[in-house]
């Protein structure tokens, strides 16, 4: 079906059968993605169609990304929180500018073309003429411009914010200091943090060990559901920092 939809003529698609990964790269140009089958099909049997439709148009804006050339403008570089587990590298030799986040987490950058985003590597950043500490210091300055949209919802006495732009950074406004402390200004329990994947950001204020579980299991289900899962584990933000905490049963253990 994905390769029928792309069609043949400027792609080679290679299939491994023991990852189950469906490699789409350009004939000339040999750059390209890998698609996990097994998540592909999962998703289409839960969605249908518009899984599938949705598949092929984050896969058309990748290689179309990839096979343009790149503009390196100011205003359009973002921070991009990803696990610990995801690539480092864009090929061989040839890393992606990373800054150090969490145990869970890592911190990318980004270059956003309002459809889609390309990930900054050490060449692109040469290229730019920026250092390191300065697309650091773009990248933060943009998220703070960005409008945060905050859905609260109270249960069993612990209020939960919710970040949903579906801008893509939702997960990258963690970064936004100055909205954290806005939040935690409001907490009268202990506040925990929930990136359980790029599309959303958890805040919720614990008041009571119901809170704790309550805040696991979204996480989990979030975690589970996420295109771009990051991680289950809720955070602690003390001093600025967060800290992961695991929660059992209704205790919580740090």
């Amino acid at each position: 079906m994905i390769e029928n939809r792309l069609g043949n003529e400027d792609w080679r698609f290679i299939y491994d059968r023991e990852k189950e990964d469906l490699r789409i790269e350009g004939i000339e140009s040999n750059k390209g993605m890998s698609v996990s089958l097994n998540s592909a099909v999962a998703k289409f049997e839960a969605e249908g169609e518009e899984a599938f439709n949705e598949l092929i148009y984050y896969i058309k804006e990748a290689l179309s990304a990839m096979h343009s050339e790149t503009v390196f403008l100011e205003e359009q570089i973002r921070p991009v929180i990803r696990a610990t587990s995801f690539p480092t590298e864009k090929e061989e030799g040839n890393l992606f500018v990373t800054d150090e986040h969490t145990a869970e987490t890592r911190i990318y950058y980004a270059i956003d073309s309002e459809k889609t985003y390309q990930l900054i590597d050490e060449r692109l950043l040469v290229k730019s003429g920026y250092t390191k500490e300065q697309l650091h210091s773009i990248a933060l300055f943009n998220l703070r411009k960005m409008p945060v949209q905050v859905k609260e919802d109270i249960v069993a006495e612990n209020t939960f914010y919710f970040v949903r732009t579906n801008d893509g950074y939702d997960a990258s406004r963690v970064l936004n200091s100055t909205f954290i402390k806005e939040i935690q200004s409001k907490v009268k329990g202990e506040l925990l943090v929930g990136i359980p994947h790029g599309d959303v950001l958890i805040l919720a204020d614990i008041r009571n060990n119901i809170g704790y579980d309550i805040m696991a299991q979204m996480n989990m289900s979030f975690f589970a559901s996420g295109k771009i899962p990051i991680t289950s584990l809720s955070f602690a933000y003390e001093n600025e920092k967060l800290m992961p905490v695991f929660i059992l049963g209704k205790q919580k253990k740090q």
